[in-house]
């Protein structure tokens, strides 16, 4: 009886593992049905008659549009930000009408899986390691984005391949960091040292205008800790996208403001968008009060650290597979409310989509994606059209009300 037992349990213990049962796959839309859900929606955004919300908070960042002066327009976020999709919408419309300003604030290397740039490619060696995500939060001494990559390791490299003319590295100087090569193009730039005080680090350099490929190479085995470079051209616009998987916008409060404040000073910004609400939207956690503190906060670190820009914020979109998310509703209610309060724009993704529940019907038109939160590449171009011709319909206004000429 007892070798019968044995043998039993071998048998189940050397059995497979049982398979995880597979999601049922999405059922196939008609053409028809996907035409419709499109002209349905498309007639509930054209209802809609609330543009820009404030759009009196904008004022400082239609002024330099006016004017014609370099324009860098700097979003942080969330996934939704994170991919680049509808932010290169903005990016392209803007940059047609306005001028290519280049890409300017780019992260070191690609630093997390996800991490995209439409306008720039980066690449970097193995012995990296990454910080500021989720995931791995590291200390607070993140830099711009949030995120940094870091190594002890000598001849570690990190390139970029993209277009502008002013070349900034921001890097974290510390006490015994490491020194870097610059390579502009295959030539030597010469090398600059990461050592010093704890703080923000930045070198400059002046390139020829056009495509460049850029390469950072540690020299010696010391700490070095990138947070990424800023590629600008003399006039035009930027759209600069600062996003993190999984982010909620208190995430700002977290990062050093010291070493944060000087590196959004130094990008000169002439409008920040927060795009964040899906996460807190969808988190046990949340409550009213501490929300409303911490938006409060991110909007006074954010005229601390550039007073002159304006700031929009872009509220969450529909969300919810069989039911919207637990607290959309009061997250985008609050964001109005703070936007009012402190003078901030403010625009609600969730109505310009077509409303309360609308996001089942983006799933069938093909411009969501089937966790019914974010948008097929197509639904993001879409969106960043009509957030940038939302931006220009205020201008239009802004413009008509000074009487100043372009």
């Amino acid at each position: 009886m007892a070798c019968a037992l044995v043998l039993l349990f071998a048998l189940v213990s050397s059995a497979a593992p049982p398979k995880k049962k597979k999601k049922p796959a999405a059922a196939p839309v008609s053409a028809a049905a996907r035409l419709a859900a499109r002209r349905e929606i498309e007639s509930k955004i054209a209802a809609v008659k609330t543009g820009i919300e404030n759009p009196g908070a904008l004022a400082s960042y239609f002024a330099s549009l006016q004017a014609g002066d370099p324009v860098h327009i700097l979003q942080f976020g969330d996934s939704h930000t994170a991919s680049d999709d509808w932010a290169n919408a903005i990016r392209i419309a803007a940059q047609a009408k306005y001028g290519d300003g280049g890409p300017g604030f780019v992260q070191a290397g690609h630093p997390y899986k996800g991490y995209r740039r439409f306008d720039a490619t980066g690449v970097s060696s193995p012995l990296w390691k990454t910080e500021g995500t989720m995931a791995i939060h590291g200390d607070p001494n993140q830099g711009l984005s949030g995120i940094s990559i870091s190594t002890e390791a000598a001849g570690q490299t990190v390139e970029l391949t993209a277009s502008g003319e002013a070349l900034d590295i921001f890097y974290l100087q510390q006490p015994g960091g490491g020194q870097v090569e610059l390579t502009i193009d295959g030539q030597s730039a010469g090398a600059f040292t990461t050592d010093g005080d704890l703080g923000p680090g930045q070198s400059e350099y002046s390139l020829t205008p056009g495509p460049h490929l850029l390469s950072l190479r540690t020299l010696n085995f010391a700490p070095v800790r990138l947070f990424g470079w800023a590629l600008d051209n003399r006039q035009g616009v930027t759209v600069e996208t600062l996003g993190i998987n999984g982010a909620q916008a208190n995430v700002i409060l977290d990062w050093n403001e010291r070493i944060w404040a000087a590196e959004l000073n130094q990008r000169n910004s002439s409008l920040v968008i927060l795009a964040y609400g899906t996460n807190e939207a969808n988190s046990h956690l949340w409550t009213a009060e501490q929300y409303r503190a911490d938006l409060t906060a991110v909007i006074d670190r954010i005229r601390r650290a550039t007073p002159a820009a304006s700031i929009l914020m872009i509220g969450p979109p529909d969300c919810g597979r069989l039911r919207p998310l637990l607290h959309l509703s009061e997250v985008i209610d609050i964001q109005r409310e703070i936007a009012r309060s402190q003078h901030v724009a403010f625009w609600d993704w969730r109505l310009h989509m077509g409303g309360p529940g609308i996001v089942k019907r983006w799933v069938v038109a093909g411009w969501s994606q089937q966790d019914y939160i974010h948008l097929t590449f197509e639904g993001y171009r879409m969106l960043g059209k009509l957030v940038f011709d939302q931006l220009e319909a205020a201008n239009s206004i802004s413009y008509e009300q000074t009487g100043q000429n372009r």
